[in-house]
């Protein structure tokens, strides 16, 4: 029990020192966090301007990570990201090969405006991304743990842009929407910008303190019932199962994969942790469920001849899954 307070004590007080520098994005701060203790990588979608990028840099800095961004354009090419072979002269004049690390090998990377580069660029991410290693020649580098890339994606300005593949979007672990603040928030970013102090940002976990939250996080329980609601779940989004809700047989065209019902279950335990307790509930998968299934979901031309889009239909189904949940018990 008191392993529990502490590990959410302390998540609370990472949230809190963020809040120093990002305000509102409550849900964004959320997700990043969960994708971080449960292992995974997020993609965020949102206009310029909403702080996406300074949250990974806060981010870093209360947790005492390595950072590095990465500006994705249409003329960035893979070596530019995970390294390339470079030679080097000794006194003597002898020549060998050296290794030089990319800006992938840090503990948080930004990927700014990812859909921007071309397709044999972003495949570049798909190593490091699912099993943490970068292949250079026929030697392969291990990357540190933590490690989490965050891709922004700007989803105004489609000119030139490049849409990220099914398989690489199947790799996040959660897509999250950027939206704008409210007035209040407003208000307070603009009261900020005009006040000559900076906010003093305090370290308050560090690479050791993230693992433990990890194997803490893993030890979360999980009932049968959840499990099966997780299972469920993915199962209504694919339109030729047996249990597929009736919108997704009318206007999804491909289902979550079964990645989906794992980062249900990992980023459920996460969010359990969050909220002070050590078993999964269904309201946790519900909480997580948008973020999880949106960028797995893949809609036909019928979806979008009737104006839906992934956020009209996923509440449904969701909805339906519940209530036969519900209704079983």
């Amino acid at each position: 029990m008191s392993d529990l307070s502490s590990a959410t004590r302390r998540i609370k007080s990472v949230q809190d020192e963020i809040g120093k520098i990002i305000v509102g994005q409550n849900e964004v701060v959320e997700g990043v966090l969960i994708c971080l203790l449960g292992g995974g990588h997020v993609l965020l979608e949102g206009v310029p301007g909403l702080g996406k990028t300074t949250l990974l840099r806060t981010l870093s800095r209360v947790l005492h990570l390595r950072y590095s961004r990465i500006q994705f354009t249409p003329d960035l090419m893979p070596a530019d990201i995970v390294g390339s072979m470079i030679m080097d002269t000794d006194d003597r004049g002898s020549k060998s090969f050296r290794f030089q690390a990319g800006p992938i090998f840090s503990n948080l990377v930004l990927a700014d405006e990812i859909n921007r580069a071309t397709p044999k660029t972003q495949s570049a991410l798909l190593e490091a991304m699912q099993e943490r290693t970068v292949t250079s020649g026929t030697t392969t580098h291990q990357l540190e743990s933590p490690f989490l890339v965050m891709a922004t994606q700007n989803p105004i300005e489609m000119e030139g842009t490049y849409p990220l593949p099914e398989a690489q979007l199947d790799r996040f672990l959660m897509k999250i929407l950027v939206r704008y603040p409210n007035r209040a928030d407003l208000a307070t970013i603009v009261e900020r910008t005009i006040t000559k102090d900076e906010p003093i940002l305090e370290p308050k976990l560090d690479v050791e303190g993230i693992l433990s939250l990890r194997k803490l996080c893993r030890e979360v329980l999980i009932a049968p019932h959840v499990q099966d609601f997780a299972v469920d779940l993915v199962m209504a989004t694919q339109p030729d199962q047996g249990h597929a809700h009736p919108l997704a047989k009318k206007y999804i065209r491909y289902g979550s994969s079964p990645r989906g019902a794992q980062s249900l279950v990992e980023c459920g335990r996460v969010l359990a942790l969050m909220r002070g307790r050590t078993h999964l509930s269904v309201e946790d998968i519900v909480s997580v469920a948008p973020a999880v299934l949106r960028h797995r979901v893949i809609l036909n031309f019928d979806a979008h001849a009737d104006g839906h889009t992934t956020e009209t239909i996923l509440p449904e189904i969701l909805k339906g899954v519940a209530a036969q949940a519900t209704a079983s018990r």
